[in-house]
């Protein structure tokens, strides 16, 4: 099938930690910053816990980070990981291996990968720091991992989303 380059497919992005209250849902709003950045208009973002209470706010630091940032955070609310989900996402990507394991079991071996994936250097590959109970330096810390990330995993998606 073939794009049409005027109007592109809308690709769903889903973005994995524990509790969707920290990692998962700072990548989403760095990604949905940098795709408006882009005029990416047609990925959708969306975040999700393996292990999330449902309904759960974003921790406390979460909000002051992306501020720092430039980010409004929003009223996120922690969504469980669902076969839904996964089967809704286009890639899903997660913060650790624990989180890879847990999306292949549920179908989606094959859209899945590390969001470090696409880095270079010793980060590649890396689990993201969870913040979870740390200073706002941790949370600084894991958002500028997130946002290096975030931009090489666009950078690796650019040829077939870029409009």
């Amino acid at each position: 099938m073939t794009r049409n380059r005027t109007e592109p497919t809308t690709f769903n992005l889903l973005f994995v930690c524990t509790g969707n209250t920290c990692r998962s849902p700072m990548a989403a709003a760095l990604a949905r910053q940098e795709l408006s950045a882009r005029g990416w208009h047609h990925v959708e973002v969306a975040s999700a816990g393996t292990a999330a209470l449902a309904g759960s706010p974003a921790s406390d630091q979460v909000p002051v980070v992306l501020a720092e940032v430039g980010i409004e955070a929003g009223d996120h609310r922690a969504t469980e990981l669902s076969r839904d989900l996964v089967d809704w996402a286009d890639s899903v990507l997660v913060m650790g291996p624990g989180h890879l394991e847990v999306v292949t079991a549920m179908g989606g071996g094959e859209k899945v990968n590390l969001v470090t994936a696409y880095l270079e250097g010793p980060e590649a590959g890396q689990s993201v720091v969870d913040p979870i109970g740390g200073s706002v330096e941790t949370y600084r810390t894991t958002r500028d991992q997130l946002q290096r990330a975030v931009s090489a995993v666009l950078d690796r998606l650019q040829p077939i989303l870029a409009p």
